[in-house]
């Protein structure tokens, strides 16, 4: 009901001016008959049958008709196979054919605005089983690429034809290509910034000495009696020379339910390769490990060379990763998984352990999307966070400060929602 509600307060949507006709106009200078107006509009029905007693006309009837055949009947229902509106009962009626799928897809496009679009899109997908029809490329041409949609079709790539995969490609790169405009810029200033402050200096200059680490490397030197700290060694900041880099390891869960954050991680991991200062690997994982560091120049190249589905092995990808760590102390990993393990679970944890030990910054994001809490398993982030490595879902727009963050070792800006697996997320 929200979709729909929010769909139709939308008279600003392209297919609105169609729909200024006389009686259209009329109700909606009358709130009472404007709150009947919608009040059809959610609940469906002919000729006023739902008990509003307003019927629809123009504009709104096509409306209508777009949102009955999506949310006519219940998933998987089986009704809709070229049923209509007009059929008596409730029915889902996209039907079968790919024209009449066509033009359904466009009809949303005119009637509704792009966020509600790609809500539709994704509902359909879901509610009528129209994954396969996303193999043709007429259908692909037709529909409002997102985030979803490049996960809908990754999952589809190994039964996608020949004739489909260059239009397939076309629309990741697409999405992909607005991603990296609305990411690059802060990603790299954030992480540009992070890098020079950590780049320490023994003999700092007055104004670039760090206060904070100055006094914490020198708490040995505390005199009661003076209530000071005697600062024998000084640290400052320093500006990060090209030849010292962090290493970042991107390890990244290609389980069905992950395709999200793989488009993100994905996108992130070109941004974090293309600086100098960074030395940065992408490893994907189900029960296999594929290591896509070569492909990193182009994201879609490294979409393609996911297989999302399959099971889970932590243990195994994150063996992997360590056995390719050559400088611990200057290394982060990013390990992005719902953390449902299907390999050794004590292993998976005394291997986190032993990163930590060995100074590895380790970083676990549940998801990184939009979507917020994912589902996870929460003994296993419980695990983790007992070892401070606090385990949290992230948005895109927050990971560039988790990054800095861990860049500089300072506490992660760990979510509320999720300060109870991770504390304040002061993980050293």
């Amino acid at each position: 009901m929200t979709t729909v509600t929010t769909a139709n307060g939308a008279d600003g949507a392209p297919g609105a001016r169609h729909a200024r006709d006389a009686a259209g106009a009329s109700r909606r200078t009358d709130p009472a008959a404007e709150r009947l107006r919608r009040w059809r509009l959610v609940l469906g029905g002919e000729g006023g049958g739902d008990g509003t007693g307003c019927a629809l006309g123009g504009t709104d009837a096509a409306m209508d008709r777009t949102l009955e055949a999506l949310y006519g009947s219940a998933p998987g229902s089986g009704q809709g196979a070229g049923a209509g509106p007009g059929g008596g009962r409730r029915a889902a009626g996209l039907g079968g054919s790919a024209p009449q799928i066509a033009r359904w897809l466009g009809d949303i496009r005119t009637y509704f605005p792009t966020s509600v679009v790609q809500v539709m899109q994704r509902d359909a997908i879901d509610r009528l089983g129209l994954s396969a029809m996303l193999l043709e490329p007429e259908m692909l041409e037709a529909v409002e690429a997102d985030v979803h949609l490049v996960g809908t079709l990754l999952s589809l790539n190994k039964v996608m034809p020949e004739t489909t995969k260059e239009t397939a490609r076309a629309v990741v790169r697409k999405v992909v290509e607005d991603l990296e405009k609305r990411l690059t810029t802060r990603t790299r200033a954030t992480l540009a910034g992070a890098l020079d402050r950590s780049a320490r200096v023994s003999r700092p200059r007055h104004r670039d000495i760090d206060w904070d680490r100055t006094i914490r490397a020198n708490l040995k030197n505390y005199l009661p009696e003076y209530r000071t700290v005697v600062p024998e060694r000084l640290i400052g900041y320093g500006r990060a020379a090209q030849s010292v880099k962090k290493e970042v390891v991107l390890c990244i869960d290609q389980s069905g339910s992950m395709a999200a954050s793989v488009v993100y991680a994905s996108v992130f991991g070109a941004v974090l390769a293309s600086m100098r200062s960074l030395d940065t690997r992408l490893v994907v994982f189900d029960t296999a490990v594929v290591d896509l560091t070569d492909q990193l120049s182009d994201p879609v190249d490294v979409l393609f060379g996911t297989q999302l589905g399959g099971g889970t092995d932590i243990n195994r990808a994150l063996a992997y990763c360590q056995s390719r760590i050559t400088r611990p102390a200057e290394t982060v990993v990013v390990l992005i998984s719902d953390l449902y393990e299907g390999g050794i679970r004590n292993e998976m944890l005394k291997r986190v352990a032993a990163m930590k030990a060995s100074g590895v910054r380790f970083v676990t994001l549940l998801a990184l999307s939009d979507e917020g809490a994912p589902a996870y398993d929460r003994d296993h982030a419980a695990a983790l966070a007992a070892l401070g490595a606090p385990a949290f879902a992230c948005t895109p727009d927050l990971f560039p400060d988790v990054m800095a963050a861990a860049i500089e070792k300072r506490p992660l800006p760990v979510p509320e929602s999720f300060a109870p697996h991770g504390g304040s997320g002061a993980a050293s």
